[in-house]
């Protein structure tokens, strides 16, 4: 991949997380106005927009390690957005099928961030 390609990729994971940030605000802001609802919807909305924070800030990473670490938490916020969303249909507090298109996106950005993880953690163990 060239730099073009690079930077091209960045850009659009870039507003791809944000976007992932606005969709899971709607979502909360969806939700039943129960007590749990709320509890639960608020921690959702702390994960994901920390997917999106982070990443715009390992976009800006001074160094490999600096970029390790905010693509770790990426990764980790990421995967706990997904974790609140299970919560959230096992307890019924919303359907499988409302959340399913931003779970599935929240799997997919997981996945992106922990494959860019591991290329990192490579490259610092040649």
């Amino acid at each position: 991949m060239d730099r073009i390609d690079k930077n091209e990729f960045a850009e659009k994971f870039r507003d791809r997380t944000k976007k992932f940030v606005v969709d899971n605000i709607r979502l909360y802001q969806s939700l039943p106005k129960t007590e749990e609802a709320k509890i639960v919807g608020r921690q959702l909305l702390r994960s994901s927009s920390s997917v999106g924070s982070n990443y715009r800030a390992a976009c800006r990473a001074r160094s490999q390690a600096e970029f390790h670490s905010k693509i770790s938490i990426v990764v980790e916020e990421a995967d706990e957005s997904v974790f609140w969303m299970e919560v959230m249909i096992e307890t019924d507090i919303i359907s499988t099928e409302k959340i399913k298109k931003l779970m599935g996106e929240g799997n997919e950005i997981l996945k992106v961030a922990a494959s860019a993880r591991k290329t990192i953690t490579d490259k610092k163990n040649l």
